[in-house]
């Protein structure tokens, strides 16, 4: 039964219940297998999860897969989107609760522009028009459950089937997302992951933006999504002319935020993954992070880059906008800005670095790396 599982799975179960959900059964290449079985050792030896955390990492990998089968039977039934060029796309990026949340929407509330909804990184095909949403079957499934998530968790990010999200779900087909790391403590796979070549998680990543936005081909891309720390060279590779956005904020509200928002996503999951362990392992996720990032930045043309301060954006979010529009040498529309919409609010969200066994000191050794 259901409510009683007491394991993440196995490999070939988890694709037999993907392939009942779905009715497929073609996963594409298999190169993301040995990520999914490395997960599946660390979850099973290392995680510590409860039956609930069992059930939702199970429900995370499932998804991921079910995402594989659909992006691969769009892009059978749509052949064309090989030809939907993607010019000069915007990744907003940096470490978390760093502003890149309100930035991104900003920026993709312009009609010119185009993000990725919430419910399209889960279910992937070809954007349909706005006003047929409500009837079809996999959004309004997808937006009734979301609409069911923590009322804690959204004071922290808030989230919708229909809003903008980030691109991380699309890294997750191919089973190499920091994502799993911040959800459950996984060693083994943090260091798998470290060791890999990102390049053809970001040519699927491309695809799937081919897909999704055929109908919207000459909408610029704007993405977000703190990972991308980890693989600003794949990144650039297959996106060549990307221009990256980066937020910078002081590391210790980070870290310390960005451990509250785990804790309370992660509530019940694991009798392991909280507090001290839970600091610890972000504390070196992130940093390991933004050390990787300003690596390879330092080997790319400068001309890739814009960089934006939290608390300048906080003080006058149309001025970063306009600077950033003036560095894309694009026109801000009035109308766009007139547009602009404060995302809905939540429950304050509080947090300290004590409740994670971390003092300020020892975030201050972490991140020796400024990020400029």
């Amino acid at each position: 039964m259901r409510g009683t599982r007491t394991d993440v799975g196995t490999v070939d179960d988890l694709h037999a219940s993907a392939t009942r959900l779905t009715g497929l059964d073609d996963f594409g290449e298999d190169d993301y297998r040995e990520g999914l079985g490395v997960l599946l050792r660390a979850y099973r030896e290392q995680a510590a999860l409860t039956p609930v955390g069992s059930r939702m990492s199970r429900s995370l990998l499932r998804a991921a897969l079910v995402s594989r089968l659909l992006s691969e039977v769009g892009w059978r039934q749509f052949p064309e989107h090989a030809g939907v060029a993607v010019r000069r796309p915007v990744f907003v990026t940096g470490l978390p609760r760093t502003g890149t949340t309100a930035l991104h929407r900003l920026l993709a509330a312009d009609p010119a522009h185009q993000g990725l909804e919430l419910w399209l990184t889960e279910a992937p095909q070809p954007r349909p028009p706005r006003a047929t949403w409500d009837g079809n079957p996999v959004y309004a499934m997808l937006r009734d459950e979301y609409a069911r998530v923590s009322p804690s968790l959204i004071g922290a990010h808030h989230i919708a089937a229909d809003q903008v999200e980030e691109c991380w779900r699309l890294l997750r087909q191919s089973m190499m997302s920091v994502s799993f790391e911040c959800l459950a403590y996984l060693p083994s796979y943090a260091e798998w992951l470290a060791g890999q070549d990102w390049t053809a998680a970001y040519r699927r990543h491309r695809r799937n933006l081919q897909l999704i936005g055929l109908p919207d081909r000459e909408r610029r891309w704007v993405l977000k999504n703190p990972s991308h720390l980890f693989a600003l060279d794949a990144l650039l590779a297959a996106y060549p002319d990307a221009v990256v956005i980066q937020t910078h904020r002081a590391p210790r509200t980070v870290i310390a935020s960005v451990c509250s928002l785990n804790a309370k996503a992660t509530a019940g999951w694991s009798s392991l993954f909280q507090g001290e362990v839970l600091g610890r392992a972000q504390l070196a996720l992130w940093s390991r992070g933004l050390r990787e990032f300003a690596a390879s930045r330092a080997r790319h043309d400068p001309a890739h880059f814009i960089d934006v301060d939290y608390d300048d954006f906080v003080a006058d979010p149309r001025a970063t906008v306009e600077m950033i529009y003036e560095r894309l040498g694009t026109p801000l529309d009035p109308s766009v800005v007139a547009a602009w919409q404060a995302p809905p609010r939540g429950p304050a969200h509080r947090y300290d670095l004590a409740d994670f066994g971390l003092t300020e000191a020892e975030v201050d050794a972490a991140f020796p790396v400024r990020g400029r």
